[in-house]
């Protein structure tokens, strides 16, 4: 009798453990776009570009029609994927210089840290943007702390901010790639730090000269946002950019292929500045700006490739999105509005990168999970804010409200097996506006109405608006005079979620 007790419990136990194994975890890798519109892959209708390797993601995974970043604008984008917090709720989450403070604090839950948390190992590769450092900025030329490593990624190879905007050097696992210490790096964006060229003084240095803005210091025959002195060594070539982010990614993920991982691969394409490597140079039509999208393209193949070569694919979850919406003159002259032709880079909506029309945050956005999520379309209002809830839904991680205030658990709407999701979203542009099921709603605002740098259409007005998307996706016809009821409901629930203390 002993005897069998001690057989029944040993295969109690392998069956937990069996049940608790790791390995039964999915892995998880998000590839996240910079500046990619809804109407700039092929998937989603482009014609000017293709996109062969995201189209391979649609084709297998599910697409969502009506999936949104939570900001028009990438820091407070990526603030509120990696926390599940609105941005607007944390003041300094603007978009930030290269030399700010890391704006999420050590020791909070974030999406990183929950994943770890569930046995995962953990790494970000590519742009970054949320600050690094303590108050007052990174002390370049040693350890940089705190980081991305101290908010739950075990591994870390980022550019601090982004291609535009000095520092001009990759940071991997707290240190500064390739540092010379006897060039020391030194960053300013107060003031000029001594009477070397910029993109202003010297314009016959540059290569790509800008369009507004984006005139100080020059790297690589590009003039930056920002000044910076030494760190010759380190200094990034824009050409290698995607091969050295996709390069790291890669091995990444061969490092950990025997136990669950997380990959956040925040790609720098299509971001500005815009150079490819040569092998993608006049791909498109489109110039420069169509040419970067093939190249993250093809850092998705690369990443895609390496899955079924480890034959992972099956137990992956593959997330590609993006972290707003599309902008084509953003600060360089590099042909973008000239051959722009009849490419429309957000699609049939209204605004972009910047707007609170749908443009600014209704970005591209596929889920792969072979065996798990039958392929098709979703037209879910679903948002990135809520894939820490939904993530610990799917492996069972206790998450209280307040560690991830505005996350909600859609899981079942990423997987596929219902078609609702959220039924309110808040849009976060210049200010808020609100999606509340078929109905969109924007305060009036005294913010002018188009960014006339970049030629965008901001969605500010000194009259409320309101648009019936279910017919009127452009955002049109502005129904405010025709629902006061409507109007003055939405306009109360946006003033209440404003005000919730989270």
């Amino acid at each position: 009798m002993r005897d069998k007790r001690l057989a029944i419990a040993a295969l109690l136990l392998l069956s937990a453990a069996r049940s608790a194994s790791p390995q039964t975890a999915p892995n998880i890798v998000l590839i996240y776009a910079d500046d990619l519109g809804y109407g700039d892959v092929s998937a989603y209708g482009a014609r000017s570009v293709s996109t062969p390797n995201i189209d391979r993601l649609a084709k297998a995974g599910l697409r969502f029609t009506d999936a949104h970043s939570a900001a028009a604008t990438c820091t407070p984008s990526r603030y509120a994927l990696l926390t599940g917090e609105y941005a607007f709720r944390k003041p300094g989450t603007g978009v930030l210089p290269g030399n700010a403070a890391l704006i999420i604090e050590p020791g909070r839950t974030t999406l990183p840290s929950l994943l770890r948390s569930a046995g995962y190992s953990t790494g970000v590769v590519g742009k970054w943007h949320l600050g690094l450092g303590p108050a007052g900025g990174p002390d370049w030329n040693g350890e940089i702390t705190p980081s991305p490593n101290d908010i739950g990624f075990d591994y870390s190879f980022i550019m601090a901010a982004t291609g535009d905007r000095v520092p001009t050097v990759y940071v991997e696992n707290r240190r500064v790639v390739g540092l010379d210490p006897a060039d020391p790096i030194t960053v300013s964006y107060a003031a000029p730090l001594d009477d070397g060229a910029t993109g202003k003084s010297h314009p016959e240095q540059l290569r790509m000269p800008p369009s507004h803005g984006h005139d100080q210091t020059i790297v690589n025959g590009i003039s930056r946002i920002g000044y910076m002195k030494g760190g010759t060594a380190a200094l990034w070539k824009d050409e290698d950019m995607a091969d050295v982010f996709t390069t790291k990614a890669l091995a990444f993920i061969e490092r950990q292929r025997s136990r669950p991982f997380f990959l956040y691969f925040a790609l720098h394409d299509p971001h500005v500045p815009r150079v490819p490597h040569p092998r993608f140079v006049g791909k498109t039509s489109l110039g420069p700006r169509g040419d970067v999208i093939v190249e993250a393209d093809w850092s998705v193949g690369q990443i895609l490739d390496a899955l079924d070569r480890l034959k992972l694919a099956d137990n992956t979850i593959v997330i590609f999105t993006s972290d707003n919406g599309a902008v084509v003159d953003d600060g360089y002259k590099d042909d973008a509005v000239a051959k722009l032709g009849s490419h429309t880079p957000s699609g049939p909506f209204r605004g972009g990168k910047y707007s609170h029309f749908e443009g600014g945050t209704r970005v591209p956005f596929i889920l792969r999970w072979p065996g798990r999520v039958k392929p098709g379309t979703s037209d879910a209002l679903v948002c990135q804010v809520d894939f820490l809830a939904s993530f610990a839904a799917l492996l069972k991680q206790p998450l209280a409200g307040a560690r991830a205030p505005d996350s909600i658990d859609t899981l079942a709407a990423f997987l596929g097996t219902s078609r609702t999701a959220r039924t309110e979203l808040i849009e976060q542009a210049g200010g808020q506006a609100l999606r509340s099921g078929q109905w969109k709603y924007i305060e009036a605002s005294k913010r002018p109405k188009r960014n006339e740098q970049t030629n965008t259409e901001l969605g500010n007005d000194t009259v409320p608006q309101l648009y019936d998307l279910s017919s009127d996706p452009g955002e049109r016809q502005n129904l405010a005079e025709r629902h006061p009821e409507k109007l003055k409901e939405l306009h109360g629930r946006l003033q209440a979620i404003r005000a919730e203390q989270r």
